[in-house]
C-alpha cells in the first residue's frame, strides 16, 4: 500500500514515454518550437568540473575527450580510420583543436568504436 501523495500516475507516466519516444529513436530534439530546445554549449563558456581534477592520462580527462568526440560523431561514423574521422568532424563543425588531434593520430590506425579513438587521443599515440 503506497501511502502519500504522488503527482504522477501510471497514466501520466506512459504519456510521458509517449513524449519522448521521438527524442530518444532521434537523438536530437523533436519539437517545431526552437526555444522549447535546450541551448548548447557556447566555445567561451567556462569549463564546468563535475569529478576529479587530473592530468592529461587521468579518467576525467578520458571523459571529457570521448563527450567531446561523441558530441560530433554518429556511432554511423564507426569502423573509420583517423583521416575519415577527422573529415566526419569537419563536416560537423567541430572545434579546431579537435579535428587537428585527430588528424595527426597515425593514419593507419582504424578505429572500431568511440572508446579506443578517445584513449589515442588521451595518450596522444
Amino acid at each position: 500500500m503506497q501511502r502519500g501523495s504522488d503527482r504522477l500516475n501510471v497514466h501520466r507516466d506512459d504519456e510521458m514515454k509517449h513524449e519522448l519516444k521521438g527524442l530518444l529513436r532521434s537523438g536530437h530534439p523533436t519539437r517545431v518550437e526552437e526555444w522549447h530546445d535546450p541551448e548548447p554549449a557556447a566555445d567561451d563558456d567556462p569549463e564546468v568540473s563535475t569529478g576529479p581534477v587530473g592530468g592529461l592520462g587521468s579518467p576525467a580527462s578520458l571523459e571529457r575527450v570521448r563527450l567531446e568526440v561523441a558530441r560530433h560523431l554518429s556511432r554511423n561514423s564507426f569502423p573509420a580510420k583517423a583521416g575519415e574521422l577527422a573529415r566526419a568532424l569537419r563536416r560537423s563543425n567541430a572545434p579546431g583543436a579537435l579535428i587537428d588531434a585527430v588528424g595527426d593520430l597515425p593514419h593507419a590506425n582504424r578505429y572500431d568504436t568511440l572508446q579506443q579513438l578517445a584513449e589515442d587521443l588521451v595518450r596522444g599515440a
